[in-house]
């Protein structure tokens, strides 16, 4: 489904360089391919196939997929516990972006809303090449603590998949930055990306 003009960085008037130590990242759907690995755990562990990633229409993947409830809830305890088969991979460009982008602000934040950040981390160590500068990552738990988290750091734009979250991140005075995915296709105000390629003509370098 295609994003309206408005809400789509080709369409938007030119925006301020963002300062690379003021951006910080969600990982699931940003940096991390975590549908394609939940396509390929309900088709390998699960025996469920046909799930296609545009099928993902909905945050909550219950609203949008017909599978039943303990199902989605085993696929995603797979997701966040680790121990899957696959591998989880990274969206085409992240590693190289995110290196860049450590190597001039000495460091990369990401704040994620997963309870652990056991498993995220280790696909973060193994994903990002080494190179200059590093990251922290911050596993808050809920969509709703991720605010104070950035607030506290003085990061100004953060970049997430998930819309409800860039709503209540501008109420917060956070300007939320939408990478675009088949589940936030709703209208929305916010600066939107589709691309890490995208994300680097973003910042200020």
């Amino acid at each position: 489904m295609a994003s309206s003009a408005r809400s789509s960085l080709a369409f938007r008037e030119p925006v301020p360089r963002i300062d690379p130590a003021a951006i910080a990242f969600d990982v699931d759907g940003v940096v991390a391919d975590t549908m394609r690995l939940f396509i390929e755990i309900a088709e390998e562990e699960y025996g469920i196939g046909g799930i296609r990633y545009e099928d993902i229409t909905a945050y909550n993947v219950e609203d949008c997929l017909d599978l039943p409830g303990p199902v989605v809830e085993g696929l995603l305890r797979r997701l966040i516990l680790g121990g899957y088969r696959g591998d989880l991979r990274a969206l085409p460009g992240a590693p190289e972006v995110v290196r860049r982008i450590a190597g001039q602000a000495g460091s990369v934040l990401f704040v994620t809303a997963r309870p652990i950040a056991g498993p995220v981390e280790s696909f973060l160590r193994r994903v990002l090449p080494d190179g200059a500068g590093g990251f922290e990552l911050v596993a808050t738990g809920s969509f709703e603590a991720k605010t104070e988290i950035l607030r506290r750091r003085g990061i100004t734009h953060f970049v997430e998949d998930r819309l409800e979250t860039c709503f209540a991140m501008d109420r917060a005075g956070i300007r939320p930055v939408l990478f675009a995915q088949p589940w936030n296709r709703a209208p929305h105000p916010f600066l939107e990306v589709t691309s890490w390629q995208e994300i680097e003509e973003l910042i200020r370098w």
